[in-house]
C-alpha cells in the first residue's frame, strides 16, 4: 500500500514539474519569439479576415525585452537588446499603435497589423490609388482590395495627418519618410504635423507656437533632427483602413514582429448555437497558410 502510494506521489509530482516546465517554456516563446493574434477588423482584407489567427515572428527584426509582465496585461516599456534587421517594403507588421492623429501618446495600448509600404529615407507618394516609393510604382499581392470611387486629386481631406496639405487617401504625398538624423525645416504650414512626431519622440508635449516663433522645450528652433526611423504602412483594404495617411508614421521601436501564418480561420459572424454552421464556417483553405 505504501509503495503504491508513494509511486502515486511521484507520478504527481512528476506531472507537475512538467507543467511547470511547459508554461516556462510557453512564457518565453511568447516574450522573445512568437507572439498569436486574432484578426478583429477588414482593414486588412482580402489578405487578412476577419476571423483570422496568425502567428507573428517576433524575432523577424530584432530581440527585445518583454512588453508586459507575463501572464498580464501589465505593460512594460520594451528594450532593444539585438538588432537583426530592418523591415522590407511589402512586410505585413504587427506594431503598437503610435496614437490618434491629435495624440502624441495613445489613450490605449493597441497593436495594429498593416504592410509595410516604406521606411526612412524613402518618399511616399500615392496617385489615381497606385503607391509610387521613390517614384517607382509598387506591385502587391492580389489580395490588396479597392473599390472604384476615386477621389479627386488636390481635394483636402481634413481627416488626413498631414492636414494642411491638399491630399486625400487616393491623392497623398510626395511626403519623405524620416529616419534617425535625418532633418526637417520647420515653418508654421508644417509644425502641426512635425510638432506631432516630435512630442512623440519626448514622450511628452515640448512643442510650442508662440506667434511666429516655434519651439521645443521653450527654445526657438528652426529645424528638428530626428532620433528614430520610421515606417508608412498601409492596410491592404486601401478604401477601408485606418492607417499612416490617418495617424502618421510607426517608430520603429513600436514594431513588434512580422505576421508569419494563418494557423486558424473561421468565419465569427456564424451563430454560435448552430453547431452545424460552425462547422462549416471553418475555413479550411485559409489554415496553416503564409501570409504573403
Amino acid at each position: 500500500m505504501g509503495t503504491k502510494l508513494h509511486q502515486q506521489t511521484s507520478f504527481f509530482g512528476k506531472l507537475v514539474k512538467i507543467l511547470i516546465i511547459a508554461v516556462i517554456v510557453a512564457i518565453i516563446l511568447k516574450a522573445f519569439f512568437i507572439d498569436a493574434y486574432k484578426i478583429p477588423t477588414g482593414s486588412m482584407e482580402n489578405t487578412l479576415l476577419i476571423g483570422d489567427f496568425i502567428i507573428v515572428n517576433k524575432l523577424a527584426y530584432s530581440v527585445t525585452t518583454p512588453r508586459n509582465v507575463p501572464l498580464t496585461d501589465i505593460y512594460l516599456k520594451p528594450y532593444r537588446l539585438i538588432k537583426l534587421s530592418k523591415p522590407e517594403k511589402n512586410d505585413v507588421i504587427v506594431f503598437e499603435y503610435p496614437g490618434n492623429k491629435h495624440e502624441f501618446s495613445p489613450a490605449a495600448r493597441v497593436n495594429y497589423i498593416k504592410r509595410v509600404a516604406g521606411g526612412p529615407g524613402d518618399t511616399v507618394q500615392i496617385k489615381d490609388k497606385d503607391v509610387y516609393i521613390n517614384k517607382e510604382l509598387q506591385q502587391y499581392p492580389s489580395t490588396i482590395k479597392t473599390n472604384n470611387t476615386l477621389r479627386k486629386n488636390r481635394y483636402k481631406d481634413p481627416a488626413m495627418f498631414y492636414s494642411g496639405e491638399p491630399w486625400n487617401t487616393d491623392y497623398y504625398g510626395p511626403l519623405v519618410i524620416p529616419g534617425k538624423g535625418s532633418v526637417v525645416s520647420l515653418n508654421l504650414k508644417n509644425i502641426e504635423t512635425w510638432g506631432m512626431i516630435i512630442n512623440r519622440e519626448y514622450g511628452r508635449k515640448v512643442v510650442s507656437v508662440e506667434g511666429t516663433v516655434i519651439t521645443i522645450e521653450g527654445n526657438p528652433v528652426k529645424e528638428y533632427t530626428f532620433q528614430k526611423d520610421y515606417y508608412f504602412v498601409l492596410g491592404d483594404n486601401r478604401d477601408d483602413s485606418m492607417d499612416s495617411r490617418y495617424w502618421g508614421f510607426v517608430p520603429e521601436d513600436n514594431i513588434i514582429g512580422e505576421a508569419l501564418l494563418i494557423y486558424w480561420s473561421w468565419n465569427p459572424t456564424v451563430s454560435e448555437f448552430d453547431p452545424m454552421n460552425m462547422f462549416n464556417s471553418i475555413r479550411l483553405e485559409r489554415i496553416f497558410t503564409f501570409i504573403e
